[in-house]
């Protein structure tokens, strides 16, 4: 027993810690204001924006040196809406885009006033994105950095004047009124609250409004008492000029503050004796409860009575007070969310009405209880599925106040793969040979995007100079660019061209892609099926099965694909492991790659026929033409023409004579390796080599069979030449592109048997 008192203490007092709400004096909540002003100082839009960003945190920018970036950046939303959720919501960069670009104007303050719709298709897991939003919410107004804080009145009735026997004599009255031999629950309930109400010195007053604490103090007067309390001066002059903090010296508290305010102040004339009377204690969200979260289904039945008291506390105050008119303990149900979040789960049925109620809160802040207005400052969101607009109240000045957030059916193909291993298991990833899994998720999103793209026409001009890497509707490299890669096989010319406006045309038609399509559902549906029928432990999925499968084995689903997209995805595939067998194979020497492009940067800027000494290398050269056409043959390639060659050369000798020597290496410090031609000159020549890189290996017939006979004895009996250059490339594809032993040979043989290096020739 001992053990068990032991722990039972121990939980009562983690549960203490993590649910404490003693209610702090007005003095130690200013105390508490001027030592953390920038957490106190909140109200429910700059917490909620501080929600997202504490746990999306900075986005990262791929690109950071770029000079036509749009800020287009990569958020890792998993502790936001994945981590720790029954049902993980996967947001795709664009949505996530879209999503902090409009959680930056509560920043800006311009959120006030205004009704957020989350809008997209059937499947588009618009429900699971807003449950574990509110959920993780709840959590983090239950840490130090979340923390809100309302206002609750302690009425001591020692200082009010409350005769004892006259306020007993009350409370037995009550307690007589309610005794009439029934016996009911609900009465004893009753007789015990007012029982209690006997032992008590003081009577908590809660806000129904859950009013900031700060609102209590007149308006006239904040901004003095801010500046005399606030030592940080930029903090200062943020919130006196910026308009997020507009609210601290505009809002006023609700009527029932206002009106208990009034009344004591009259009765003491006295502030300091009313604010001693005031207390702050940390906001509780409960969406079960209704308290700061409401969230109401379309089948949720709209209550009646929507004036709410508390005749008992109502009793009390009339009695402290001596007056029954002087303060009206009346609220509505959007009291509850005041200061918090106000959600519709589609706008349908009941919820109809709900969102048309909304038009005169939401344009003018305030709700007519009765003969009272009540404040109502929440963040209302909204789900809505497309053809539902019509539900949306067709008037100007309402719509005027909406704010579309579109979430479409996933459009990043490395979001739709971290959904298939959500559902199937991370493992699955491991049957597939290195991006053949993404390739299948890249067939099923280009059922969602349009065929055409106006952005992409007027950059690009004609696809066909393309038609080895992308498809004639550019989906693919639409595809790259919505995941944030510009991909290398873009021409100089066209990355060049690439400028913000354009990014902003083409990330723009996000708006209106997603809505067709295969559904999320429907996508999960046909993995399925193909995983279960070429998922094997003995073989690798290749892009030949997947192509099999959407052409052969379900012809239906093909239909859906743009005309010609799975032969492009093929080549772009083909490309791709190219590349990267080329890499693994690479092995270059920096240091005479180094010598080279330094030697050949000093000799230009001499005649032909002339002997010099490189005050880079220290090498004597013999400047000839054969000297230099063999630097410029690894740097243009072997069949680049003389024309070519003397142009480039040209070039060069301008820009060292002009800039490199004169600017960079004399006025800015800089060494001759790290000079802009050098970086150039070094990139073309690495270039080049990687490109020719198999040339050797596809002549010599023992290449292909030492690949296949790797990590065997036959393997053995293969020069060291060939063992050491196999050898190199496997380990490479596994290092550096996540191969397995198996998948790395593989590939090696479907390079060579498809003959790619002689498709790619120049590319």
């Amino acid at each position: 027993m001992e053990t068990v008192d032991n722990s039972l203490t121990f939980l009562c007092q983690k549960i203490k810690e993590r649910e404490q709400r003693t209610p702090l004096s007005f003095k130690e909540f200013l105390g508490l204001s001027e030592e953390k002003p920038d957490l106190i100082l909140r109200n429910i839009f700059q917490v909620f924006y501080d929600m997202i960003y504490s746990y999306i945190g900075e986005g990262v920018d791929e690109y950071p040196d770029d000079p036509e970036s749009i800020n287009y950046v990569y958020y890792d939303c998993s502790s936001l809406f994945e981590n720790g959720a029954d049902h993980p919501f996967f947001a795709d960069r664009l949505f996530a885009n879209r999503l902090i670009n409009h959680i930056a104007s509560f920043k800006r303050g311009i959120q006030q006033n205004r009704i957020y719709i989350f809008e997209g298709p059937h499947g588009c897991g618009k429900s699971t994105f807003l449950n574990n939003l509110l959920m993780k919410f709840e959590q983090y107004t239950k840490t130090e950095g979340g923390a809100i804080y309302e206002t609750v009145w302690r009425l001591d009735k020692r200082e009010l004047g409350v005769v004892s026997d006259r306020e007993a004599h009350y409370i037995l009255e009550q307690l007589r009124s309610l005794v009439d031999g029934s016996g009911s629950s609900h009465q004893g309930d009753e007789k015990d609250q007012l029982a209690n109400l006997m032992n008590k010195e003081y009577l908590d007053v809660p806000c129904p409004s859950h009013d900031h604490p700060l609102l209590l103090i007149p308006k006239v007067y904040r901004k003095e008492l801010l500046d005399d309390l606030i030592k940080d001066e930029d903090l200062k002059s943020r919130l006196f000029s910026e308009k997020q903090s507009e609210w601290v010296f505009r809002d006023q508290p609700c009527t029932i503050c206002m009106s208990l305010y009034q009344t004591l102040l009259d009765m003491f004339n006295s502030p300091s004796k009313v604010f001693e009377m005031v207390f702050a204690r940390r906001y509780l969200f409960n969406r079960r409860l209704g308290q700061g979260i409401s969230v109401f289904n379309p089948g949720d039945r709209i209550t009646k009575t929507n004036v709410m008291t508390n005749q008992l506390l109502q009793n009390q105050l009339n009695s402290i007070l001596r007056d029954s008119n002087s303060v009206k303990y009346l609220y509505s149900r959007y009291a509850n969310t005041n200061n918090g979040i106000y959600a519709l789960m589609d706008i349908k049925a009941h919820n109809k009405e709900r969102f048309a109620n909304l038009h005169g809160i939401i344009s003018e802040g305030v709700h007519k209880v009765e003969d009272i207005e009540e404040n109502v400052n929440s963040l209302f969101l909204a789900l809505m599925n497309p053809e539902d607009q019509e539900n949306v109240v067709d008037t100007q000045s309402f719509s005027d106040r909406i704010t579309y957030i579109k979430i479409p059916y996933v459009l990043d193909y490395n979001t739709e793969v971290k959904i298939y291993k959500n559902v199937f298991g991370d493992q699955i990833e491991t049957y597939f040979l290195p991006r053949v899994l993404q390739n299948f998720a890249k067939v099923i999103i280009s059922t969602r995007l349009k065929r055409e793209s106006e952005g992409l026409q007027e950059w690009i001009g004609d696809p066909e100079k393309y038609s080895l890497y992308c498809d004639k509707n550019l989906q693919l490299l639409k595809m790259d660019i919505y995941t944030g890669y510009i991909p290398p096989w873009l021409t100089e010319e066209d990355r060049k061209s690439f400028t913000a406006k354009r990014r902003r045309s083409v990330i723009a038609e996000s708006e209106t892609e997603g809505d067709k399509g295969f559904t999320g559902r429907d996508s999960i549906k046909i993995f399925n099926e193909f995983y279960s029928t070429y998922a094997k432990k003995d073989k690798l999925i290749t892009m030949a099965m997947v192509c099999g499968f959407f052409e052969k084995h379900r012809e239906g689903l093909v239909r859906s694909v743009p005309e010609g997209f799975l032969d492009s995805l093929v080549c772009l595939y083909n490309y791709t492991v190219l590349q990267e067998v080329k890499e693994s194979l690479y092995y270059y020497n920096e240091k005479r790659i180094s010598r080279e492009i330094q030697n050949y940067l000093f000799a230009i800027n001499f005649e032909i026929g002339r002997t010099a000494k490189c005050v880079y290398t220290e090498e004597e050269l013999e400047i000839t033409e054969e000297f230099l056409e063999g630097i410029e043959g690894r740097l243009l390639g072997l069949n680049s023409e003389i024309s070519h060659r003397l142009s480039f050369r040209k070039d060069a000798q301008n820009q060292y004579a002009s800039k490199t020597l004169t600017q960079e290496m004399h006025l800015e410090g800089k060494t001759i390796r790290e000079t802009q031609l050098y970086q150039s000159l070094h990139q073309r020549y690495v270039h080049n080599l990687k490109e020719n890189v198999l040339d050797p290996f596809l002549k010599n017939d023992n290449f292909r069979s030492a690949i296949k006979d790797y990590a065997t004895e036959a393997f053995k009996s293969y020069d060291k030449r060939i063992r050491e250059d196999v050898n190199l490339l496997v380990q490479n594809l596994k290092k550096k592109y996540g191969y397995t032993q198996q998948g790395a040979k593989e590939v090696c043989i479907y390079v060579v048997d498809n003959n790619l290096a002689q498709t790619f020739t120049g590319q």
